[in-house]
């Protein structure tokens, strides 16, 4: 692979628990893992590895967004549309801890965007979403609203 990726390590207070939500309801194949102390996951490309380690794990602080109450320490990733759509319908069918429903932000207008927040088993919050219009991801046009 050419493209550079990025490597995220974060806080579980459940490896096996981790495991189920990452490979099990996201699909990320498994990496290496250090039994007891972590695992890597393949997160479309990228490297996250689950740490045991309990005592990092917390609720997160949020911040206003759309009038919503967003953790401001969160990962995730842009997909595209119709791959957020299906994500969607598999973390709605597992049951998934929605810290904010699936919906469309902007709809209709430049920067229109659709996103979902989840909680993994340790709390740790991801975020995914889409941009109808990919060149939208970065303009800067979008400061203001988002």
């Amino acid at each position: 692979m050419t493209r550079p990726r990025f490597h995220l390590a974060f806080p579980v207070d459940d490896l096996a628990a981790a495991r189920d939500f990452y490979a099990g309801v996201l699909g990320c194949a498994e990496g290496r893992e250090m039994e007891g102390h972590w695992i890597d996951f393949d997160l479309k490309g990228h490297q996250i590895v689950a740490h045991f380690s309990p005592e990092e794990c917390s609720a997160a602080k949020t911040g206003d967004v759309d009038g919503k109450s967003v953790p401001v320490r969160h990962f995730g990733l842009i997909l595209e549309w119709d791959d957020w759509n299906a994500l969607k319908d598999r973390l709605q069918s597992a049951d998934a801890d929605f810290i904010i429903e699936p919906y469309v932000r902007f709809e209709g207008k430049p920067g229109e965007q659709a996103t979902m927040f989840v909680r993994d088993p340790a709390g740790n919050a991801l975020e995914f979403k889409a941009f109808r219009d990919d060149r939208m991801v970065f303009d800067k046009g979008l400061r203001e609203t988002g």
